[in-house]
C-alpha cells in the first residue's frame, strides 16, 4: 500500500516547499476559473429547457434577454468579490466576511451553504462532462455513472498529488476548452455571414410568456456563476503578491465567461439548439463544423473541461473546511495537509460526499441541477451582505461608493436565492434548504465540543503554581489479564514488574476445567505474582474485572492509578486479522471511560506463518 500510494502521489514535501506549490495568474486563471467557465457548456441549455417546452420558437430571443441578465449579476459580482479579496486575503471568502461582520451564526451558515455548494460542483460537473461525451458516443450511455466515479477518484488523486501538479495537469484543458469555444464562435458567425441559414425547428408554443416562466429559466442559467466565487476563497494558494493575482485572476474569469457564455447563447439562438438527446454545445458544434476534426475537438475538449470543473471545487473546498476547521466549526483533522502539502483530508472527503450523489441521482445533470445554485446564491447574500455592514461600520475612503456596491450585490443575489429556490424547490432544491440547517446545527455542536474539550483540559497559572509533580506521585497497581500462560502473557508480566511492586495476574474462566490447567501451567512460572481466577457465568470479561478491582479483597484506595497490561500479539497479513476475536480492543474500550484506569499494550510481534512452518520441516529433515 505505500508503494501503491508513493506511485499515485508521489514523495513527501517537506513544509518549506509550501511556497513553492503555490500558482500565480497563469496556472491560477484555468485553476479556479474551470467551474465558472465550464458553465457555457450546460447553463444555456438548461434555460432552454424551461423555455422550449413552453413557448417553443420564442425561448431562442428569451434565452438572450436572460443570458444578458446572468452576466449583468457577473459583473456585479465580479467588483463586488475584488472588495473581498482586498480587505480578506487569508482566504474563507464568505466564511469569514460573514462571520466578521455578520456574527457567527451567518458565517456558519456561509460556510454551510459554499461547502453544499462546492460538492455539488463536483457533482454537476462531472455528470455533465460525462454527459456530453455519451450524447456524442451513444453506446457509452449505459455506463454513465460508472465513468463519472472514475473520473471523480481520477480528479481526488490529481489534488492529493499537490497544488502545483493538479494545475499543471488540469490547467491546460481548460485554456484548450476556450480556445475551441473561441473557434467554435468565430466559424459560426462567418458561417451565417455567408449566407448559411439554419433550418428552423417546429415547435409550438402552448403557454404564454411570463413573468414566473423567465424567473425559473434565470434560476437555471444562474448555474453560470458558480465558481465567482472561488478566487476569495483561494487567495492564500497564490504567490507573493496574492491580492494582486487574485484579482487580476477574477478580471480574466469574468471576461472570460462573459465572451464565453454570451457568445455560446447567441449561437444557440442562431441555429436552433433543442436539447434532447444530444447536447446543446454538442449540436451547435456538429452545425458549425460538421463530423471534423473541430467536432470532435470541442466535444473532447468540453467533455474534458466540464470533468476539470469540478477541480475549482478541489481547490475551494478543502481550503474552506480547514479555515472553519482550525477555528473549531468541523472536526480538526480536516485542517492538517498531506504528504504533498495540500488538505488530503478535505479532497477525500470532498470525492466521498460528491460520488454518493452521482450515485444516487444516477448523474442525472438536470435532476442535480435543482440542488446546485442555491447554496452558492447564499453565501453570495452573506458575503455582500458581510462588506456592505464592514463599510457603514469602519466608512474610510470611497466607502459610499463600496457600501453602495456590496449593498447592491447583496439585494439582487438576496433575490437570486428567493427564486431559485421558489422555482427549484419542487426539483431538488428542498434538499439543500433541508440540508443547511441540520449541518449549521452540526457545526455548532462541534464547536461547542471542543469549547468543551479545551475548558476541561486548560490550567490556570494559579493550578500550575500549586503543582509539584516531583513530589506527587500515584500509588500505582499493574493488573496483566492472563488468557493462557504464553509467551505474550509472559512478556506483559515482565514489563509490569519494571513500573510496579504491586502486581497481579488476572484471569477469567467460563468453566472450572479451563480454570485448574491455566493454575496448573501458572505454577510452573515459580513467580511471587499472585493470579487471581474470576468465574465468569455470563462469559464476559470487563465486568468482573471491573468487580475486582472495587472489591475489598484489592488494595484499592482513592487516588490510586490502576494500570492494566493487555497482551497482544501482532501479526504480518491483513487476513490474519480476520481469525482472531479482538477481545483487547473491547476491554480497552470499556476500560478507558474510568479515569483511575490506565490500559498499556504490550505487543509481540510475530514471524510469517511460511517462515516458522519452513523451519519446523528444516528440522525434521
Amino acid at each position: 500500500m505505500r508503494k501503491l500510494r508513493r506511485l499515485l502521489i508521489g514523495r513527501p514535501l517537506g513544509n518549506e516547499a509550501l511556497n513553492e506549490e503555490k500558482f500565480g495568474v497563469l496556472w491560477g486563471l484555468p485553476i479556479l476559473s474551470s467551474d465558472a467557465i465550464s458553465s457555457v457548456a450546460y447553463a444555456g441549455q438548461e434555460i432552454l429547457i424551461v423555455l422550449i417546452p413552453a413557448i417553443g420558437l420564442l425561448a431562442y430571443t428569451q434565452l438572450i434577454y436572460v443570458s444578458a441578465a446572468i452576466i449583468g449579476l457577473l459583473v456585479l459580482l465580479t467588483f463586488s468579490y475584488r472588495q473581498t479579496i482586498e480587505n480578506y486575503p487569508n482566504g474563507g471568502g464568505a466564511y469569514i466576511v460573514a462571520k466578521d461582520n455578520l456574527g457567527v451564526l451567518a458565517g456558519v451558515t456561509a460556510g454551510a451553504a459554499l461547502s453544499v455548494d462546492y460538492i455539488m460542483t463536483v457533482a454537476v460537473s462531472i455528470s455533465s462532462g460525462v454527459e456530453q461525451i455519451t450524447s456524442a458516443f451513444l453506446p457509452l450511455r449505459p455506463y454513465t455513472v460508472p465513468i463519472c466515479i472514475a473520473m471523480v477518484l481520477f480528479l481526488m488523486i490529481g489534488n492529493l498529488r499537490g497544488i502545483r501538479e493538479s494545475s499543471r495537469m488540469f490547467g491546460i484543458p481548460t485554456y484548450a476548452f476556450i480556445f475551441a469555444i473561441l473557434s467554435m464562435l468565430v466559424a459560426g458567425l462567418i458561417r451565417i455571414r455567408g449566407g448559411v441559414a439554419p433550418s428552423k425547428p417546429s415547435l409550438q408554443t402552448f403557454e404564454p410568456i411570463t413573468l414566473l416562466l423567465i424567473l425559473r429559466a434565470f434560476s437555471s442559467g444562474c448555474t453560470a456563476l458558480t465558481g465567482v466565487e472561488a478566487v476569495s476563497n483561494a487567495v492564500p494558494n497564490f504567490k507573493d503578491p496574492p491580492v494582486k493575482h487574485a484579482k487580476t485572476v477574477l478580471l480574466l474569469l469574468s471576461l472570460t465567461v462573459f465572451m464565453l457564455f454570451g457568445g455560446t447563447s447567441v449561437l444557440a439562438n442562431i441555429y436552433y439548439a433543442v436539447p434532447g438527446d444530444k447536447a446543446v454545445i454538442v449540436q451547435i458544434a456538429e452545425a458549425v463544423f460538421g463530423r471534423s476534426f473541430m467536432f470532435y475537438y470541442v466535444v473532447a475538449t468540453t467533455f474534458i473541461i466540464l470533468v476539470m470543473a469540478a477541480n475549482t471545487a478541489y481547490s475551494g473546498f478543502p481550503l474552506l473546511v480547514a479555515v472553519m476547521a482550525k477555528e473549531g466549526y468541523v472536526p480538526r483533522q480536516l485542517s492538517m495537509r498531506g504528504d504533498r502539502l495540500s488538505f488530503s483530508n478535505g479532497i477525500i472527503l470532498l470525492s466521498g460526499i460528491a460520488g454518493i450523489l452521482i450515485v444516487i441521482f444516477r448523474a442525472d445533470v438536470t435532476a442535480l441541477i435543482g440542488l446546485y445554485a442555491v447554496g452558492v446564491f447564499i453565501s453570495f447574500t452573506l458575503s455582500q451582505s458581510g462588506m456592505f455592514i464592514k463599510w457603514l461600520r469602519e466608512r474610510g475612503k470611497h466607502w459610499v461608493y463600496k457600501a453602495l456596491l456590496n449593498g447592491l450585490g447583496a439585494l439582487v443575489t438576496a433575490l437570486a436565492v428567493i427564486i431559485i429556490a421558489a422555482t427549484k424547490f419542487t426539483e431538488g432544491a428542498w434538499v439543500v434548504v433541508l440540508v443547511i440547517p441540520v449541518m449549521i446545527y452540526a457545526m455548532l455542536k462541534v464547536k461547542n465540543h471542543y469549547v468543551a474539550v479545551a475548558k476541561q483540559l486548560k490550567l490556570s497559572i494559579e493550578e500550575l503554581e500549586t503543582l509539584d509533580i516531583s513530589n506527587d506521585h500515584y500509588r500505582n497497581h499493574v493488573i496483566v489479564p492472563v488468557e493462557s500462560v504464553n509467551k505474550a502473557s509472559i512478556r506483559a508480566l515482565r514489563y509490569a514488574r519494571t513500573i510496579s511492586d504491586n502486581v497481579t495476574a488476572f484471569n477469567v474462566s467460563i468453566d472450572s476445567e479451563s480454570a485448574q490447567k491455566l493454575k496448573e501451567r501458572y505454577s510452573a512460572l515459580n513467580t511471587d505474582i499472585p493470579l487471581i481466577v474470576k468465574y465468569s457465568p455470563f462469559r464476559k470479561v470487563v465486568d468482573p474485572l471491573l468487580k475486582f478491582i472495587e472489591s475489598a479483597e484489592y488494595d484499592y484506595k482513592k487516588g490510586d492509578m490502576i494500570t492494566v497490561i493487555l497482551p497482544q500479539f501482532t501479526i504480518k497479513k491483513w487476513w490474519h486479522s480476520l481469525l482472531h476475536n479482538h477481545s483487547r480492543i473491547f476491554i480497552e474500550r470499556e476500560l478507558v471511560k474510568h479515569k483511575h484506569i490506565v490500559v498499556c499494550i504490550m505487543p509481540l510481534q510475530l514471524k510469517n506463518d511460511d517462515f516458522i512452518l519452513k523451519s519446523r520441516k528444516d528440522k525434521q529433515l
